[in-house]
């Protein structure tokens, strides 16, 4: 539930129930209305938060790019040396609930939506505080490379390059990791972890 949801708002079921549908069968295959039959409301209910499928697909995105953001910050708070701080950074974007893997898959299979905008009012300005949010990530995990190449413990190069390459890195998981598959997140945390200090320290 967001500050603006009151006690009787669906808006954070709504939420719920799409990123279900749109993880587990895919956002084209969705149909509107069977959120609203999920919910338990009539689709023109649905209206009322969301003024369109898409709209909700960009507001999930762009809360799961907050929360990336916010992740991050709190992973390497106080840590002062670059490599545990990126260690910390990787560990905290490679855990996550099954609901959060739905989302994350979701965002990585819909990025191409940010390159383009949109006619809807709502829509755009989901848009656009995505793409700023993006922006802001790239630019906090590019500072920390750069700090480490700063101290010696990472290979001079282009830090926004370096943090854009760990990122392609990370993220890429959420497209084919499978809760119930062969490889837990706590393996895949260390084998990317490996796999990005070797990038940066190459």
């Amino acid at each position: 539930m967001t500050l603006r949801d009151g006690p009787r708002s669906k808006r954070g079921l709504i939420l719920t129930a799409a990123i279900e549908r749109f993880g587990e069968v895919g956002f084209e295959h969705t149909k509107w209305a069977s959120i609203a039959d999920e919910v338990g409301i009539g689709q023109t209910a649905l209206y009322h938060y969301f003024e369109s499928k898409a709209h909700c697909l960009l507001t999930i995105m762009r809360l799961e790019l907050a929360q990336s953001l916010e992740r991050f910050t709190t992973a390497i708070e106080g840590i002062d040396d670059p490599v545990e701080a990126l260690s910390a950074a990787i560990t905290s974007a490679l855990e996550a609930t099954p609901r959060d893997a739905l989302q994350r898959r979701i965002l990585q299979s819909h990025m191409d939506l940010l390159a383009t905008p949109r006619q809807s009012e709502k829509e755009e300005a989901e848009r656009q505080t995505s793409r700023a949010l993006v922006n802001s990530i790239e630019e906090a995990w590019s500072l920390l490379i750069a700090k480490g190449m700063g101290a010696g413990a990472f290979a001079d190069a282009d830090a926004r390059l370096m943090a854009r390459l760990v990122l392609g890195l990370v993220v890429s998981v959420w497209r084919w990791y499978r809760p119930d598959g062969d490889m837990t997140l706590d393996q895949l945390n260390r084998h990317v972890r490996d796999a990005t200090l070797r990038i940066v320290r190459a």
